[in-house]
């Protein structure tokens, strides 16, 4: 079974790294408690906050958040939760609305992304709900590295290929 989110609005940017890394989360910026934990067991999603009032409630599955490092908060988040990234799930969400990216082909985006990007890139993927267009550009190698600075690869279990 996935793992789901549903990441409080006070976790912004700890819910785009995890979208980035494949996870499906949702991210919540209302103030209303019983929304949140309504949308958490209707959709059977994990919470993942810095509020200590709702982390009180022990019949949701919370993870209440220690840190305002969001580089923390991922390493918390994966070592708490045992999860593993799986490389082939990285940057297959759309980082701004969570929805699973599709390919595009190239002919399609011709006019919608910079002539250099075009020339360059074979692969894009586009995001039905927001209209973004992804493709595999340097972006994704600073983003990998940050990663592996993140959550140092121990052994072979911790990243799948």
């Amino acid at each position: 079974m996935e793992v789901k989110f549903l990441v409080d609005f006070m976790l912004g940017r700890l819910c785009k790294w995890l979208r980035i890394l494949g996870f499906d989360a949702t991210y919540f910026n209302s103030l209303n408690k019983n929304i949140i934990i309504y949308q958490s067991l209707k959709e059977g999603r994990i919470i993942l906050t810095r509020d200590q009032r709702i982390s009180k409630n022990k019949a949701l599955k919370i993870l209440l958040i220690n840190s305002d490092n969001y580089e923390k908060q991922i390493q918390q988040v994966l070592q708490e939760l045992n999860l593993k990234v799986e490389i082939e799930k990285m940057f297959t969400r759309c980082c701004l609305c969570n929805t699973i990216l599709e390919p595009i082909a190239k002919d399609k985006v011709k006019n919608e992304v910079p002539p250099f990007v075009y020339q360059t890139q074979e692969n894009f993927s586009f995001c039905s709900n927001c209209q973004k267009i992804y493709w595999s550009g340097t972006h994704w190698d600073l983003m990998r590295a940050k990663y592996s600075q993140i959550h140092p690869v121990r052994n072979s279990e911790n990243i799948s290929k």
